[in-house]
């Protein structure tokens, strides 16, 4: 016993049936034709019936099985088949429901009630016509003044219709033997070849190309004329049946999702695979820009960007079968893509498309794959010491004053001669790309949607491991953690690229410049009490463009409350408070991790009571001690001899807790 019965003589109602049918609803396909029949594939749950069936034979039908819904998705001009079926469930007292591809309106198109309509306009006109209403009415258009060589008319490739087609005087290039539906490109590239002024369509919707057809008509600035829907005819879209259904059977349908890189955002960076994609959705999902640069007319569209909610309103909306989310650029560079495949399922489908980076530098001739690529948009970007590190910085800015702001920090640090290249409104009409110094650009206001590559031919490439020589740094009377040292405790310290760093007691500067350089993506706070170390500090930083190392005066542990919570601190000096700068410490990050340099026994004794009290605090954690003592020498030169001459030892006192 069948649950439905579905009428399906159009795309839309072999949908329905497969809808039906892989959610394990047992339904019966009724089909005209052994062609509609191949439409689909029978199953567990779908069967399927050829065969056109007589008002009684529908009757019979519905006595014999007895089914809770009846689908009418007949073709939207098969008028005398739709009251067939509709007094058919009347007698039986079946549930119908009318399924309709939705209605389109086109302000410059002409809509006419019927076949006879059409040609009583066209007689009033001049010019080629492109015809796309099929075989079965193509008589009436015989009456239109030297309709032989003014209509193209566009049929199936079959013998019987092609004959039929030449007894009425359509032969040669005006007969257009072709199975459908049609690209947008197909239609225009017809258009064009004929020289077409108009076109000829009824309203057949999605699956019948009729999107394809307007839009194609439009841009070739031919008329289209369309042949309405027989008066009176109405019932619910196929995307309303098919959340009826889950109701009604009380299913959960997940619909086929697809993730689709845009590329730029105009239609023609859209890869292939992309733009089919986008002709077979339902829904279109993303930011207004992306979501409205690919949706079709006839598409329903939901303007989001936030994953959960997307997420949702997938979830809650049943009806749509395929949906496309409109991603900026390739999915898999500074995309949403991953925290929408954490949502919705791995089953997901993932279109990459082409990235502002790879689109960007082919416009300016430089090679990417050695490029240091990243993104400054929404987030915080230390993009001067990567220019500094680097030949090739690629950025996404996204603010309009984000090459200004670039430009003067660079200037500001002695790189003004660093050239920027520039680019606004990738693959729009309004796309601007151009290139100068960035001392020539720290007053330029350009566009919010923008990238930047940065090239310096100055670039002082990054040493791979700690230990800058003492020699580097600007150095005055301040005390200066040496380069041995220098290299054991920030060792010791393992700092990664997005680290918040504090350099407490940090005189030269030394260690604040080198945990600058490895946490590029992150932040150094260095803190320091002493005017002459301050004035230093500020200068290293300065040689070495560390925009984001940031100099806070004051006396620990006063000097730190108002800063973020650290994820790795240096101790290079306490000023005698060092346990209440390690409990400050603790408090801000309970799993900071510190790395304590200690000269004096004192010192080291106050650090080893810190130890003991922490181990003991809470048996829960666990906490990683160590302490390392260095004794450093040097050679000197004494006439054509070398000397060793010892340094002061140095404890190097680490402290890590895990939970």
């Amino acid at each position: 016993m069948y649950k439905v019965i579905v009428f399906a003589g159009t795309t839309e109602g072999y949908g329905l049936c497969r809808f039906l049918g892989e959610n394990q609803i047992p339904v019966l396909g009724c089909v005209a034709t052994e062609y509609g029949a191949k439409s689909l594939q029978e199953g567990e749950f779908l069967h399927v019936r050829a065969g056109r069936l007589t008002r009684p034979e529908m009757e019979e039908l519905l006595k014999r099985e007895r089914p809770q819904l009846v689908l009418d998705a007949t073709h939207p001009y098969a008028a005398e088949v739709t009251e067939n079926i509709r007094t058919a469930c009347s007698n039986t007292e079946i549930s119908c429901i009318r399924v309709l591809r939705n209605d389109s309106e086109h302000q410059q198109a002409v809509y006419v009630e019927s076949t006879e309509a059409a040609v009583r306009y066209l007689k009033e006109t001049e010019g080629k016509v492109l015809l796309t209403t099929g075989s079965k009415e193509l008589k009436a258009f015989t009456e239109i003044p030297d309709y032989q060589k003014r209509i193209f008319a566009r049929v199936l490739s079959l013998p019987s219709v092609i004959e039929a087609c030449r007894e009425l005087g359509f032969e040669g290039k005006n007969l257009i033997a072709m199975q459908g539906p049609f690209s947008e490109e197909m239609n225009r590239a017809m258009l064009r070849q004929y020289d077409c002024r108009y076109l000829v369509t009824k309203d057949s919707g999605k699956a019948g190309g009729f999107p394809e057809k307007i839009q194609a008509a439009i841009s070739c600035g031919a008329v289209p004329v369309i042949i309405g829907r027989p008066s009176g005819d109405t019932g619910i879209s196929p995307g309303a049946c098919r959340r009826m259904l889950a109701e009604k059977f009380g299913f959960t349908y997940k619909p086929h999702v697809t993730l689709l890189g845009i590329g730029m955002g105009s239609r023609e960076t859209l890869t292939i695979q992309g733009k089919e994609a986008v002709e077979k959705a339902d829904l279109i999902i993303g930011a207004r820009r992306m979501a409205d640069a690919v949706r079709l007319s006839h598409q329903d569209v939901f303007y989001e960007y936030r994953s959960s909610e997307i997420a949702q309103y997938i979830a809650e909306h049943p009806e749509y079968e395929r949906i496309v989310i409109a991603l900026s650029g390739d999915v898999g560079f500074y995309s949403g893509a991953k925290k929408l495949l954490d949502l919705l399922g791995t089953d997901t489908e993932v279109i990459c498309g082409i990235s502002s980076v790879v689109y960007f530098m082919a416009k300016i001739s430089l090679s990417w794959e050695d490029a240091k690529i990243v993104s400054a948009h929404g987030k915080t970007c230390n993009l001067v010491s990567l220019i500094r590190n680097h030949k090739k910085v690629f950025a996404i800015l996204g603010t309009a004053d984000g090459t200004a702001r670039l430009a003067r920090k660079l200037t500001s640090y002695g790189m003004g001669d660093v050239l920027l290249y520039v680019g606004e409104n990738l693959s729009y009409k309004n796309e601007k790309i151009f290139v100068k110094k960035a001392c020539e650009l720290t007053e330029y206001q350009g566009d919010a949607l923008s990238v930047v590559c940065a090239y310096n031919d100055q670039a002082e490439p990054l040493l791979s491991t700690h230990g800058l020589a003492d020699e580097t740094f600007i150095r005055g009377k301040a005390p200066m953690t040496k380069a041995e040292i220098r290299m054991v405790s920030l060792g010791k310290l393992k700092l990664k690229k997005d680290s918040v760093c504090y350099d407490v007691g940090a005189g030269t500067g030394s260690v604040s410049v080198e945990m600058a350089l490895r946490a590029y993506e992150g932040r150094v706070y260095a803190v320091e009490k002493k005017e002459d170390a301050l004035g230093l500090l500020q200068e290293n930083r300065q040689k070495f463009a560390l925009d984001h190392m940031e100099i806070v005066a004051g006396t620990a542990p006063e000097a730190l409350e108002e800063l973020p919570a650290p994820t790795h601190a240096f101790i290079g000096g306490s000023s005698g408070n060092l346990k209440e700068i390690v409990r400050l410490l603790l408090k801000k990050n309970p799993q900071v991790r510190m790395v304590i340099n200690c000269i004096t026994l004192e010192t080291v004794g106050e650090a080893m009571e810190c130890i003991r009290e922490l181990e003991g605090k809470d048996a829960s954690v666990s906490w990683e001690t160590e302490v390392v003592q260095l004794a450093v020498s040097r050679s000197k030169s004494v006439g054509r001899y070398h000397m060793m001459m010892g340094e002061n030892p140095i404890y190097v006192i680490t402290i890590h807790a895990h939970k």
